[in-house]
């Protein structure tokens, strides 16, 4: 009997990217995919990969699930800042405590082997320094300030219950925390305290296709790493098939792109040939966040090694991009 993941969330962008991974990379012979979300979608029809409707803040929607042979659960859903439109605090207890919570409670009834959950890097935002590097263990430190400040709480309140789980009942856990995960999605646009805002790095795409100038705000130098949705699903795969009790992994390349480095990148792959962007430097503003992910342990433990670089990214981001693979999953954008 194959063995059953469970991927919740899965209509959301790293779901829906993480199943077309699976599907490609995963040995269908000893693993079934099961994908489950809120939304009514035929779309993973096209994998041949069974859909159930479930919605985790609904105890009775656990009943549809399987229940033998279920080996790993991927908790890849959640209520976040970019995706909140103006102020509900209960939306992140609800959802990434209380849902967590309901998933956790699934895993336990059903035996299951391991859950995979990700975290916010803002946990560990005290820490976030010109140029530093973050291990995966780091002690805890974010302000209790500020509109993530309820976001954070609460995923490191779910990271808790889930390592409560892993002790009493033998779950093993994988947390993975996240930095932004480039991917291509139709909507460019998120949240910031409430108010709609492009993202940073498609306001520049958008800038270099139109041949506009583009200004590097602060110092040029400062790095970020870069991690691309298919790396991140890879560390998914991998963590789904690893011989190993868990722990808390970065999610990233271990790797720094300055921000000279991302804008050029940029302009060199997405501006037209006979009308390059020019680049201009404001040092006089604001600086971004810099630092790079310790993912060494994911290495070691996990058998992961990225396998896209900066350029690579691009390129492939463009190429989604002229595809929209996720259209019928996730509509048209439009203004």
């Amino acid at each position: 009997m194959k063995k059953k993941i469970i991927v919740f969330g899965a209509t959301g962008h790293l779901g829906a990217y993480t199943i077309d991974y699976l599907f490609d990379n995963i040995d269908k012979r000893k693993y079934e995919i099961i994908a489950t979300g809120r939304k009514d979608t035929n779309f993973f029809d096209r994998y041949n990969v069974k859909y159930i409707q479930v919605d985790i803040l609904k105890n009775e929607d656990f009943d549809k699930l399987p229940k033998d042979n279920v080996y790993a659960v991927l908790a890849l859903c959640g209520a976040m800042p970019a995706a909140t439109k103006g102020y509900n605090p209960y939306n992140y207890v609800n959802v990434n405590i209380n849902g967590t919570l309901n998933i956790l409670e699934y895993c336990r009834k059903n035996s299951v082997n391991r859950i995979i959950f990700p975290q916010s890097e803002s946990d560990l935002s005290g820490h976030w320094e010109e140029n530093t590097v973050i291990k995966p263990n780091m002690e805890r430190s974010f302000k209790l300030s500020g509109d993530y400040a309820l976001y954070v709480l609460s995923k490191c309140t779910a990271v808790d219950m889930i390592e409560i789980y892993h002790q009493n009942f033998g779950i093993k856990n994988f947390i993975f925390r996240l930095p932004t995960v480039y991917h291509y999605r139709p909507n460019p646009y998120y949240f910031k305290k409430g108010e709609k805002k492009m993202l940073g790095y498609r306001s520049l795409m958008q800038k270099a296709m139109n041949g506009e100038d583009i200004e590097i705000w602060g110092n040029p130098k400062l790095f970020k790493d870069i991690v691309y949705v298919k790396d991140f699903a890879q560390m998914i795969c991998k963590a789904i098939t690893a011989n190993c009790d868990g722990g808390i992994y970065n999610v990233g390349t271990g790797i720094g792109t300055t921000i000279e480095d991302i804008v050029k990148g940029i302009v060199e792959v997405f501006s037209p040939t006979n009308r390059k962007s020019k680049i201009l430097y404001a040092p006089e503003k604001e600086d971004t966040k810099s630092f790079v992910m310790d993912i060494e342990n994911a290495k070691e433990e996990l058998g992961y090694v990225p396998q896209y670089n900066y350029i690579d990214y691009l390129k492939d981001f463009k190429k989604e991009m002229e595809l929209n693979r996720f259209k019928d999953l996730w509509g048209e954008f439009k203004e």
